[in-house]
């Protein structure tokens, strides 16, 4: 009997020796899970979370920007100008597939010609949160450009703030009904909105821990807003990222940085340009034409 004990134990150990871990977990690889974020221009974004839903917020069809199109699950409105509201630039996954009107949240709404009101809108989809914060398009309560909402959007333990056409700094109030914020999408080309030194108040008014994405300025072929630099004048080099090539920002959703960091995105994602095929050397003979 003891040799019957000794043997299934052998052939226990034997086992266990031939199983294999998946690497992965034996490893401690686990892929590590992230948001993307991809601008359009203007104050055009998706965002798509770690699982793959993607939101798009403040579509455009403004022709320097290339008239470009995007999908999402839903989308996202500030308010009701054409350069924010355009919802024909954005389609479902599925092209057969039609937005209903849930799927189209807008922070500012029109009851009736020339009547605008805020929308209260505090939502989730699923692990996605999101929420409006009210405010104005301009410093006199609305007069001039009228109402603006902001958009907080929580995914993946990750906030990011979409400040639409903000035209104001913020009161103690909003920056509190705002709350912490990861990621924050400011408007910095003045005239319709904040300038660059107001945008640079209003950052620090909310201090986000990862990234501020400046929009709605004008570039090369759209000179109706003024640039960045205003709003990059006195902020260390160390702290603005370039990214000439892409309009897309991957955050791991783990992420730390030393200290925040102001991202510059390209409006579009840059092409890989075709290799020329060599021309051969005339002074080396043919191989085809012997």
């Amino acid at each position: 009997m003891s040799r019957l004990f000794v043997a299934i134990g052998c052939f226990a150990l034997l086992f266990s020796s031939l199983v294999v871990v998946p690497a992965p977990v034996a490893m401690g690889q686990e892929k590590e899970q992230a948001i993307k974020i991809r601008w359009f221009g203007q104050s055009f974004f998706q965002i798509e979370s770690a699982e793959g839903r993607k939101i798009a917020i403040d579509p455009h069809a403004i022709p320097a920007f290339g008239r470009q199109s995007t999908t999402a699950e839903f989308i996202l409105i500030s308010h009701s100008h054409d350069d924010h509201a355009l919802i024909d630039m954005v389609e479902k996954e599925k092209k057969e597939d039609q937005f209903k009107e849930g799927d189209i949240l807008r922070g500012v709404v029109e009851p009736k010609p020339g009547k605008q009101e805020w929308k209260t809108i505090d939502e989730k989809r699923g692990s996605i949160r999101v929420r409006t914060v009210a405010t104005y398009h301009d410093t006199m309560n609305g007069m001039q450009r009228g109402k603006n909402s902001i958009w907080v959007i929580e995914m993946n333990g990750l906030v990011i703030c979409h400040l639409g056409d903000l035209g104001h700094e913020l009161s103690p109030e909003q920056v509190k009904a705002i709350g912490k914020v990861d990621v924050l999408m400011v408007p910095v080309g003045g005239i319709y909105t904040i300038n660059g030194e107001q945008a640079q108040n209003v950052m620090k008014q909310l201090k986000p821990r990862l990234y501020t994405l400046p929009m709605h300025y004008g570039i090369v072929g759209y000179d109706e807003l003024a640039g960045p630099e205003e709003f990059l004048d006195g902020i260390k080099k160390e702290d603005i990222k370039k990214f000439p090539e892409t309009n897309e920002i991957v955050i791991p959703v783990n992420l730390k940085l030393d200290s925040p960091q102001i991202a510059i995105l390209n409006w579009r994602k840059e092409e890989p340009k075709k290799e020329e095929p060599k021309k051969p050397d005339p002074k080396k003979p043919d191989p085809k034409k012997k």
